[in-house]
């Protein structure tokens, strides 16, 4: 399979199992990105979804050239390769542990994660400028880096390191190579053993800004929480804090 889905405890790990092409997105593992998006959603006991590639050379090297040259593809549909938040909605948090080179299409998958963890040797470029390809998805990518540091990664198509990105806020933690499935794991599980409810809440909360005029995000802040404040776990969290006990989240 090109793409596999497997859960470890409250975890999903979707995995581009491509290693011999470098996790490139053809139609098969862009089908498989779909599939297992769509699985993760529907899966009440997967709490977050962890992304990775196989093997230790990429992550995703963006498109398959050779398929998009076999087939004369000119301008892809926003639905070519699935983009959390734009082409298929995922509520509940993701992350992107990068393994190697995170490249065009796979920088946009990166990119749409909302954490990403990198090994040290990770690098991650926007490439279309060097092969005459288009990247209107990185439109978010302003929101996530400084624009300048945006503008360079595009007109230059330049890699950046795991070091570099982690600097300009593009990756939340870098480790040894060994240490990535690790960390990866054990992040989704910090975030899988906090109320569920807060949590989703959470995650709207941090893309109010992209989506929304900064005088208009408060107002819609505060409908996203009120359902937490009136939950049962909002009072079963200072309850268990007061019985010094873990709490017992029922998400609702």
């Amino acid at each position: 399979m090109d793409v596999t889905y497997e859960l470890r405890g409250p975890v999903a790990w979707l995995t581009i199992n491509r290693p011999e092409a470098r996790n490139a997105l053809n139609k098969s593992v862009r089908d498989g990105l779909l599939a297992g998006t769509e699985r993760f959603n529907e899966d009440d006991d997967a709490k977050v979804l962890v992304l990775t590639g196989a093997g230790g050379k990429a992550f995703c090297a963006g498109g398959d050239l050779k398929e998009m040259a076999d087939s004369g593809l000119r301008v892809p549909p926003p639905d070519f390769v699935p983009q959390f938040g734009r082409t298929i909605e995922v509520a509940k948090p993701t992350i992107a542990a990068v393994n190697g080179v995170a490249y065009a299409g796979g920088f946009l998958l990166a990119q749409s994660c909302d954490l990403c963890v990198a090994a040290e040797g990770a690098r991650f470029a926007i490439s279309e400028a060097k092969v005459g390809r288009g990247a209107p998805w990185a439109a978010p990518l302003p929101w996530l880096v400084p624009p300048r540091i945006a503008m360079q990664i595009l007109l230059t198509g330049d890699p950046v390191d795991a070091a570099r990105a982690r600097e300009i806020g593009l990756v939340n933690e870098v480790v040894p190579a060994g240490e990535l499935a690790g960390a990866a794991q054990r992040l989704a599980e910090r975030i899988a053993a906090n109320a569920p409810l807060s949590v989703l809440a959470a995650k709207k909360t941090v893309r109010l800004i992209a989506e929304h005029p900064l005088a208009d995000a408060y107002a819609e802040a505060e409908r996203i929480w009120e359902p937490v404040y009136l939950s049962e776990d909002a009072q079963e969290g200072p309850a268990a804090f007061r019985d010094k006990r873990a709490p017992v989240w029922k998400g609702r």
